[in-house]
């Protein structure tokens, strides 16, 4: 299982909610925040992007596989930035 970090510009709010929509299917996932979330999953890099853009529109998605520093400020609570800490 790998992780990896999607940031997103969605064009409107139906497109954000389904691209969170889509992430949280994935079972194991952390908003960082609003367009940006930490996912692991089976899926490559370019399937993962795929399963978000299908039948959307956005305006820049980017996905890449985490796994050798990472660094933050303020996370959306201790839950979370132990999952960064556990995860990336």
């Amino acid at each position: 299982m790998a992780c990896y970090v999607v940031t997103f510009e969605p064009v409107g709010a139906a497109a954000a909610q389904t691209i969170r929509e889509r992430l949280q299917t994935l079972g194991a996932y952390c908003p960082i925040h609003a367009y940006c979330w930490a996912v692991l999953t089976e899926m490559t890099a370019a399937q993962l992007r795929d399963l978000l853009i299908r039948d959307i529109q956005a305006s820049h998605i980017f996905v890449v596989r985490s796994g050798t520093e990472a660094a933050w400020i303020n996370t959306y609570g201790e839950k979370n930035s132990e999952w960064l800490k556990n995860n990336l």
